[in-house]
Formats: structure tokens, C-alpha cells, sequence
């Protein structure tokens, strides 16, 4: 298997040979598992686990196979490496915020392992990463694009999916949530006559309660009462939004569903958006009009769910 940090990871029973007595396999699934114990979110531990198995592959291909033989000279071998990796497809580095990824899950890793006396000391301890950059957003949806962007779906088509698309949209916007948070949405979780939605588990494990405007209710009230009964595929269980096969929508979807609608309004500096990215432009946009119509930063931070007031700065 290929170390490289780009590739695509396989399933765990990959990362590490099991027929090593104390290697990184088995150690590894301890790791996950104690992580679910701990309560970390399903996305936290799946991500810990790919860039594990990086790491991992990449130990195995110089014939490491266990974590007692790991030394902090080969962790700074790893650092240099996950530096100067480039992507076969286009030649990029890896972002400073990858990077750390990488090396945060090894130290995390090393971190589990000392404290549960896997090893008698952390060869990780002392192992520097690299300062992530606080990046401004490269383009910002003004007002009058917002509307070209949620008047560009079509309410008429036959399905009625239109009308479930636009509610969604004007949900994102309207509140400033994450699309991980919106897909997770259950009905009794909007309230649409006192104009609130209950986030359930935002990031960090957190609930809020955020307000959400009256256009947003009226199409989420629209598309639940003459759409959403049509595509109940049997028992109900509670989600707002469903995708066309009846189950709940998921974030690939959604990510989907507003790309494809920024494409339809023909915004030229939005076209490459990528689709992970395109949910979090209504976030973008909710919160810098917020902020340039007078509304507080501080408010803005709990609006969005933000622990630290400095990650709304940069809106």
C-alpha cells in the first residue's frame, strides 16, 4: 500500500498487518473505539482513523510495524514528508491546515497510547506542527446574488423537489447553520410560528436555539405540508428533509443540490466552488450581512455555534 497522504484510505483491517504482535492494527481499533466512547463525533473519528492509516502505511512501506519502534527522529521524517508531499494530479502541496491534521491525529495517537501504558514514553511529546492560517473566505455572496442564487431553482418543476430546495436554501441562509446541521434537522426541531430552530449537537457536541426569518418558515411550512408527504416511503421517522428515495438528506446531497443551483444562476466567480464548500457560502453570507447591517460579533458567534470569538472574526 501506498503512504502517500493524498490517496484514498482503505478500510481499517488494512491499516497495519494483524499478524504483528503488538503493531498498529490492533492498537489502532482500541484507539477508535475508545475515541466513540469518549463521545468524539463519527466525523472526528473517521477523519482520525484516514490520517492514522497515512501515517501508518507510510511506517509500514520502511518496515515499522509497531508503535514501540517509532522514534522522534522518524515522526520528524514524517513531518518533512507530509511537507514536502505534492499531489500527483495538479503538483500542490497540502494545506497547512492538512498538514496539521496529519500530524495532530499522530500526536493524539502517541498521546492514547503512553497514557494507556502501551508505551512506557511519547516519542510524539515534542512533535511541531505547522501554524494553521486563518483564511478569508475568496469570495463573499452579496445580497442581490443570494436572490439570483435562490431564484435560480425552479418551484415549478413536476416532482415538487423545487419547493423542498428552496426551503433548504433559505434555511441555510436565513440561520448561518452548517450543513451537517441542517440535514440533521427534525421537524419538531423548527418551531414555525415562534420563528426558532433547536440545532441539535451542533459542532462541539453543542446545542443552540437560533431564529430563523419569517420567508424561511413560510417555504419550510410550504414544502412540509404539500411536499414532504410525498416522498414517505413508509414509516416516519421525524427527519425534515428527505431526498427523492424517501430517507433523510445527507450532506453529500445537499452539497449536491446547491451547486448545481449556483451553476444554474451563472455567477462567474462562484463556478468553481467546490461542492463541499458551496453549502458554506450562505453561512458566509449570512454572517457578513449580519455584521455589515450593525448586528454584534458576539451575537454572530452564537448565532453560528463558534467557541472561539476569534473564527468569527474573520467573517
Amino acid at each position: 500500500m501506498s503512504g502517500r497522504p493524498g490517496k484514498t484510505p482503505g478500510p481499517l483491517r488494512y491499516a497495519g498487518d494483524p499478524e504483528t504482535r503488538g503493531g498498529f492494527r490492533g492498537y489502532l481499533i482500541e484507539f477508535i473505539d475508545w475515541m466513540g466512547a469518549m463521545h468524539y463525533s463519527v466525523h472526528t473519528v473517521k477523519n482520525r482513523r484516514i490520517e492514522l492509516g497515512y501515517f501508518i502505511d507510510w511506517c509500514e512501506e520502511r518496515s515499522i510495524t509497531r508503535p514501540d519502534e517509532v522514534t522522534r527522529a522518524l515522526l520528524e521524517r514524517y513531518r518533512q514528508h507530509v511537507f514536502h508531499y505534492r499531489r500527483k494530479d495538479n503538483g500542490t502541496p497540502l494545506s497547512f491546515q492538512t498538514q496539521h491534521k496529519r500530524l495532530i491525529s499522530v500526536r493524539m495517537f502517541f498521546k492514547w497510547l503512553t497514557r494507556h501504558y502501551h508505551l512506557l514514553f511519547n516519542p510524539a511529546s515534542e512533535l511541531e506542527l505547522p501554524r494553521t492560517e486563518q483564511r478569508l473566505p475568496r469570495h463573499v455572496l452579496n445580497v442581490a446574488e443570494v436572490g439570483q442564487v435562490i431564484n435560480a431553482i425552479d418551484i415549478d418543476e413536476p416532482t415538487g423537489l423545487g419547493i423542498r430546495d428552496r426551503a433548504m436554501l433559505e434555511a441555510l441562509y436565513s440561520t448561518g447553520m452548517r450543513r451537517g446541521e441542517l440535514v440533521q434537522l427534525r421537524i419538531d426541531d423548527v418551531d414555525l410560528r415562534e420563528g426558532t430552530v433547536f440545532i441539535r449537537l451542533g459542532k462541539g457536541k453543542k446545542d443552540r436555539v437560533v431564529p430563523i426569518g419569517e420567508r424561511a418558515c413560510a417555504w419550510i411550512e410550504k414544502y412540509l405540508y404539500t411536499i414532504r408527504p410525498n416522498y414517505l416511503g413508509g414509516e416516519d421517522h421525524g427527519a425534515l428533509f428527505l431526498a427523492k428515495h424517501g430517507g433523510p438528506m445527507d450532506g453529500k446531497q445537499l452539497s449536491g443540490i446547491v451547486k448545481k443551483t449556483i451553476e444554474r444562476a451563472a455567477l462567474d466567480r462562484f463556478q468553481d466552488t467546490h461542492p463541499n464548500a458551496a453549502c458554506h457560502l450562505f453561512r458566509h453570507a449570512c454572517a457578513t450581512h449580519m455584521l455589515e447591517n450593525g448586528a454584534d460579533i458576539r451575537y454572530i458567534q452564537a448565532l453560528l455555534g463558534h467557541a472561539d470569538h476569534s473564527t468569527t472574526e474573520v467573517y
